[in-house]
């Protein structure tokens, strides 16, 4: 199993590359919350913040990640409110021996709060015209949610990588068995168009009274409604108000299929399922070790073995709708 090390990663080794690329790097690297990539923080001579992200090797090819930072620079194109890398020789992908890394301007702003009805409308335009644009043409590099890769290939990954403990392994493997084939029936696209990806609300902040989206380090093919159903939460009431809020601005922009809601509960179970298999095969990575170590208990074993239980009756219940039931 490929561990996509950072050993080459070094404090020296970041720092030549943010010199070879002209940063002149004042204030030494703070490192930033993310597991996936290595991102830090540091000041410039001018004293002007900037965020280096270091991608992990093996993970993307070359022209995926050009293809998602040509996405970006559409949307920007577009006045669409995204993080955007900056440009060194027409390239936002930077490349560096080994490494590819990409340099943003930091940005200052509130955490999104999805219990604001305001930022939660803002979302939705946001979404809609991204979604405008998005539809326009397709990945001709990134992968598309798929069930077979996020449900067959992961749950195949976690029964042979030996985290799942012997105890549970017959009831882990039955419980997965079956998830595959409900959510897999039901998750049955008729359109992909380019999204975000992975539109949760850390991946949202608030800069000058406006909601910006962040790190498109996930992005690829899929349903319009992976880029709404993380922002949902609470119980079913609620999530119903929240869904609406969203489409009554996404609506001006953008067309809604409806029976897309009845997507939500596979992909839910898509995450589920691909984010276990994640952590299993980047455990050797001592990121994940340090920051998620209760990965390797049995508490937490038997504690997703009740999660994937009621994922499996979500998936019999009906969606939500566009309008509310009374």
């Amino acid at each position: 199993m490929s561990q996509f090390h950072f050993d080459h990663l070094t404090p020296d080794f970041m720092l030549d590359a943010l010199w070879h690329y002209g940063f002149d790097v004042a204030s030494g690297l703070l490192p930033l919350n993310s597991y996936e990539n290595r991102v830090y923080q540091f000041k410039d001579q001018d004293r002007k913040n900037w965020v280096v992200k270091f991608y992990r090797p093996e993970r993307w090819s070359l022209p995926q990640l050009q293809e998602e930072h040509q996405f970006v620079a559409e949307l920007v194109a577009a006045e669409i409110p995204v993080a955007q890398a900056e440009q060194r020789d027409g390239e936002f992908v930077l490349a560096y021996q080994s490494s590819y890394l990409a340099i943003y301007p930091s940005l200052g702003g509130r955490q999104f709060e999805a219990d604001q009805d305001e930022q939660l409308l803002q979302t939705g335009a946001l979404l809609g015209r991204l979604h405008q644009v998005a539809g326009s043409r397709s990945f001709a590099h990134r992968p598309a949610f798929s069930a077979e890769q996020m449900l067959k290939q992961s749950a195949d990954l976690l029964l042979s990588s030996g985290f799942v403990p012997k105890a549970l392994e017959q009831n882990f493997a039955a419980v997965l068995q079956q998830l595959q084939q409900k959510a897999g029936q039901l998750y049955r696209p008729e359109r992909s168009i380019r999204l975000h990806g992975d539109c949760h609300p850390g991946n949202l902040l608030w800069v000058n009274e406006q909601v910006m989206l962040l790190d498109f380090d996930d992005c690829r093919m899929g349903p319009a409604v992976q880029d709404l159903w993380l922002l949902l939460h609470g119980d079913r009431a609620e999530q119903q108000m929240q869904l609406g809020l969203l489409l009554d601005e996404y609506e001006q922009f953008c067309d809604f299929a409806a029976k897309e809601l009845a997507l939500i509960e596979p992909l839910r179970a898509m995450r589920q399922v691909s984010y276990m298999a994640w952590l299993a095969q980047r455990w050797g990575d001592p990121a994940f070790i340090r920051h998620f170590p209760w990965f390797n208990s049995p508490e937490y074993w038997q504690q997703q073995l009740k999660v994937l239980d009621e994922q499996l009756k979500r998936c019999d219940e009906p969606p939500l709708s566009l309008m509310p039931q009374w």
